[in-house]
């Protein structure tokens, strides 16, 4: 009998946060109107920024000056928020919370933070006139910190639901998740909002754990096998789903290279939903390397561990939501079943 190898002493997998890369803060702010809310990344002394939007239905802004022939170079924070394009509005306020605190790109006499963001559509679950705006961006940022972030139903997750091809009223609760993996010193951690329109596997199984549930609600019935036996889907809107996140480095890594991770990291979407990067979803993955490590392990080995956090953090997205019942609608959880 052949025993596996024991593990590396060098490397370190475990279910950590983004926080676990110095200078990277997360805030979230929750809505307690109705299931809504954002989640602020921040980087006070700036960070290397890319980005990759794979879904077919984004909610952005700033994108573009992210791309690796444009002008800046680091941006200071990403907003991640609920509400579909209104809740981009939010990012006003992270801008004015960290203009107040002397972070910026240097214009004049003023600064001027770089806040790109990214929107997910949770506007069927309670008053839809309720979304985040400035104000909620601010909060989320005075309540930022380098612990650990809290996950499941807050901040960008709050309104998030999974598995909804076969209907709403067969879908399960959805949220926001965190992980990290350090190699050799080196660390990347992951943050993402879960709110896709398919199933939530696990990575290493391929086991649904959270998506569409049969007629009578009480099992999953594996959307991906569903629709490849030819169950009809229900009608969807494009842009009511998304997920959106956030991949942090202490490596030292060029504009190029953030693009990059961006895109392997998406990997670790593919692997844990299914389907993923549809018309219907608008999948936006940003990549931060704030340099503090003060080397590299090379992209290769970064952009693995940048999938492997994405699809840990989608997982525990899932498994740390709660059910809630929104008038007659009831999402269960992962843990409900």
């Amino acid at each position: 009998m052949t025993r596996a190898p024991p593990p590396s002493r060098r490397a370190r997998s475990r279910a950590g946060a983004i926080t676990d890369v110095a200078g990277i803060e997360v805030g979230h702010f929750t809505d307690t109107r109705r299931p809504t809310g954002c989640t602020v990344v921040l980087a006070r002394e700036g960070a290397v920024a890319g980005v990759d939007v794979r879904g077919a239905a984004p909610g952005t802004r700033e994108t573009d000056l992210l791309a690796p022939t444009n002008l800046i170079e680091r941006v200071h924070g990403i907003l991640l928020a609920g509400g579909s394009a209104w809740g981009l509005d939010a990012a006003s306020g992270v801008m004015r919370w960290l203009e107040e605190q002397g972070v910026g790109f240097p214009v004049g006499p003023l600064r001027l933070p770089i806040v790109p963001g990214a929107v997910l559509f949770d506007l069927m679950l309670g008053n839809a006139a309720i979304r985040p705006d400035a104000a909620a961006g601010y909060r989320a940022c005075e309540l930022a910190s380098a612990k650990a972030p809290a996950q499941g139903n807050v901040g960008a997750g709050a309104g998030a639901v999974v598995g909804k091809i076969f209907g709403i009223e067969r879908a399960m609760k959805g949220g926001i998740g965190t992980a990290s993996i350090t190699v050799e010193g080196i660390t990347v951690g992951a943050l993402v909002a879960c709110n896709a329109v398919g199933d939530v596997l696990d990575p290493d199984t391929g086991q649904v754990v959270a998506g569409a549930r049969s007629r009578n609600g009480k099992s999953l019935i594996d959307s991906r096998r569903a629709l490849l036996r030819g169950d009809v889907p229900k009608p969807l809107l494009a842009g009511t789903n998304t997920s959106i996140g956030v991949i942090a480095t202490d490596a030292v890594i060029t504009k190029a290279q953030a693009t990059r991770l961006a895109t392997m990291a998406h990997d670790g979407l593919a692997r844990s939903i299914n389907p993923v990067h549809t018309m219907s979803d608008g999948d936006t993955l940003f990549a931060l390397g704030t340099g503090g490590a003060g080397r590299t392990l090379g992209m290769l080995v970064l952009g693995t561990m940048a999938a492997e956090a994405t699809a840990m953090a989608v997982l525990r997205a899932v498994r740390a939501a709660q059910g809630i019942t929104v008038g007659k609608l009831h999402l269960p959880a992962a843990g409900d079943l």
